[in-house]
């Protein structure tokens, strides 16, 4: 490890630290997995009401989703081509009583008794837009397209001392699915919104051409190729270190990457392009508290006024 590495590793656990000691994060024994407190979880409340202002006059559908998807809709997906060291896939005990007598034991032996269980129909949420797609499969979409506002839990395996890492947390997101214009004016125009937004909040904030974290040597040419594009935009900003900052904000163009697996087309029959931006929510908090102080009633008047705290 550098020395810069190992200098951004020391603030990770200097800022969860300081957060478990003032009650704000609740550890779980597991890296990246908490619980939170009703402080923190009040503040995450009233930035999404702040979000929900602010995309009001878009009129968007509201939708919420569990943090569970369909195993076979995320088979349809390539997330486990590109991002299989970060999926979860949930098992549970299939068998008759022999195989649960047999379970038990190796547990009690302090063996591997998960080798007992089987894939259930489920798998975590992934991203928090990829339950949507399946719900306007095979659809034709209207001239202006569809504009949903949701919210989903997101699973990513990747545990890690940097308290802005959670392996599960949250993503409120404004997606566009329709012709390629009209996604790209979406991701554009919350681009600068969400800019506006967290500058608003007094968070410092910029805009950084990004790529996901695709598996492999293969997805170091795919990253290339996302970053050249230009089809990710993240807003980072400081949360436990300067010397790194954190995306709490991104803003994707997908083409028509789900438009194409799910069938969904625009009325002259071409396959549609889709959107998004998220606000991760715990990310932003964790910004907010790392900017402004544990203490809400002490932030800035306007800063307490746009939350409405």
């Amino acid at each position: 490890m550098c020395l810069s590495d190992q200098i951004v590793d020391e603030a990770y656990k200097k800022y969860q630290n300081e957060l478990i000691e003032a009650g704000l994060l609740l550890p779980s024994g597991v890296q990246g997995v908490y619980g939170l407190s009703g402080r923190f979880e009040g503040i995450i409340e009233a930035f999404e009401r702040y979000v929900t202002r602010m995309g009001k006059d878009l009129k968007p559908d509201v939708v919420r989703f569990p943090p569970v998807i369909n195993r076979d809709t995320y088979l349809s997906t390539d997330h486990i081509e590109t991002f299989p060291d970060l999926m979860g896939s949930i098992h549970s005990f299939h068998g008759k009583e022999k195989d649960h007598i047999r379970m038990v034991q190796k547990k009690q032996d302090g063996a591997d008794w998960t080798d007992e269980l089987d894939a259930t129909e489920t798998m975590m949420v992934p991203a928090a837009c990829y339950p949507l797609y399946p719900t306007a499969a095979n659809t034709v979409l209207p001239d202006d397209g569809r504009l949903v506002d949701l919210r989903a839990f997101v699973f990513r395996h990747e545990p890690s001392p940097d308290p802005a890492r959670m392996q599960i947390f949250r993503q409120r997101e404004y997606v566009k699915l329709g012709t390629p214009e009209q996604a790209l004016n979406h991701r554009n125009y919350w681009l600068k919104k969400a800019e506006e937004m967290l500058l608003s909040l007094g968070l410092n904030v910029k805009p950084i051409v990004a790529n996901d974290p695709f598996f492999g040597r293969g997805g170091r040419v795919m990253a290339a190729t996302q970053k050249e594009q230009e089809l990710k935009y993240e807003l980072v900003a400081p949360v436990a270190s300067t010397e790194k900052l954190t995306a709490i904000t991104s803003s994707n163009y997908h083409m028509d990457h789900f438009g194409a697996e799910f069938n969904i087309t625009t009325p002259d029959g071409k396959h549609a392009h889709t959107a998004c931006v998220g606000f991760g929510l715990e990310r932003i908090t964790l910004a907010l508290l790392k900017k402004h102080g544990f203490d809400p009633e002490t932030w800035p008047k306007e800063v307490k006024q746009i939350l409405e705290l």
